[in-house]
């Protein structure tokens, strides 16, 4: 099954869900059309049971140049609160879209991921990024403040001090350094970014879907938790986890001594 639809490929097969921003003249810039139709797929993957795990990626030299700023309206006036507003409704929405999906999301970076772009990316559970890739805070060139979540997710990843430097600088940062800082897991040459991304998502497709929710869950909310907070949150997705076919399952086979056939319930 494979749709297309404002810039924005989607297939699903085996239980992987496919999106693909498809704007390379522009760098898969993010469109209002383009960012909507995102958190809609993303929605729907969560919601989707016959979907267990998503691959995000873009055409052509980029992953994603931001938001198309271009296309933004030309003067008129501004009140207090319509850009708060726009944030919430927008940047934020997506970001948002992308760390509550309770399938696992892995980016496929496959060239420049900037500003936006580069959160969209950071946001995601698993980071694969081809050799030419790179990573820009492009907000200070434009004398802009972060947004998307920059601010919150980029010191998480790597702390304070290394993401002002990203954020102050605005220099360019290349797919082996991202390695080395841990905002991405792997490197690959750019010909296997696609077979590597894919044979990940696989790998997630056929594993126990609800304890992968859960486990996402835990270790995003554990980065605003105390150790009781955190505690109680691990013993409460164990109850639920328990309750699931999978648990079942997966307990059974290592019983049995056989590998589990995990359904995703």
């Amino acid at each position: 099954m494979a749709t297309s639809d404002l810039c924005v490929r989607h297939s699903r097969e085996g239980g992987v869900c496919r999106i693909t921003l498809d704007r390379p003249e522009a760098l898969n810039a993010l469109t209002p059309g383009m960012r909507d139709r995102l958190v809609a797929l993303l929605d729907a993957a969560s919601a989707d049971p016959e979907t267990r795990a998503v691959v995000l990626t873009g055409t052509g030299r980029a992953f994603c140049a931001g938001a198309d700023l271009r296309g933004g309206a030309a003067g008129g006036e501004r009140r207090t609160g319509d850009v708060a507003r726009t944030l919430r409704l927008g940047a934020q929405r997506l970001i948002a879209a992308v760390l509550d999906c309770e399938k696992p999301v892995i980016a496929a970076v496959n060239g420049t991921a900037a500003g936006l772009g580069a959160h969209l990316a950071l946001a995601c559970d698993l980071v694969l990024a081809a050799e030419s890739a790179r990573f820009i805070e492009v907000f200070v060139r434009r004398g802009l403040v972060p947004d998307g979540g920059g601010a919150y997710l980029l010191p998480r990843l790597v702390g304070p001090h290394r993401a002002k430097e990203l954020m102050f600088l605005g220099d360019a940062l290349g797919a082996a350094d991202a390695e080395r800082l841990g905002l991405v897991n792997r490197v690959v040459p750019d010909a296997e970014l696609e077979d590597a991304a894919l044979g990940w998502a696989v790998r997630l497709a056929v594993g126990p879907t609800r304890a992968l929710a859960l486990t996402k869950q835990l270790v995003n909310a554990s980065w605003d938790s105390d150790r009781a907070g955190a505690f109680a949150a691990e013993a409460a997705a164990q109850e639920i986890n328990l309750t699931t076919e999978d648990a079942a399952e997966g307990l059974a086979a290592f019983v049995e001594r056989r590998n589990p056939e995990f359904r995703g319930r």
